[in-house]
């Protein structure tokens, strides 16, 4: 946990700022996970952070919502119209 940590303050993932009393606080916790290698064994404790988005209200925490995801479709074409123009 404490290596997740140092890796979220040296990328200033955030900054601290005022609470207003019209604005929702979002609740966080550590989820922890172990990564093992193919024989079973623990290779790494991992430790993420991940908010409880579901504490959020539509039009009132946020006002719309979008997801950067490309189709495979997408990427399919775009890879043959590389090797087919080179």
């Amino acid at each position: 946990m404490d290596e997740e940590y140092s890796a979220l303050l040296k990328a200033q993932t955030w900054h601290l700022v005022p609470l207003s009393p019209s604005q929702n606080v979002i609740d966080n916790k550590w989820v922890f996970c172990l990564k093992c290698n193919t024989d079973g064994f623990i290779q790494r404790y991992k430790a993420p952070l991940v908010a409880k988005g579901f504490h959020q209200h539509p039009g009132v925490n946020f006002f719309e919502t979008f997801s950067l995801v490309v189709k495979a479709s997408t990427i399919h074409v775009i890879l043959s119209l590389v090797v087919t123009n080179e």
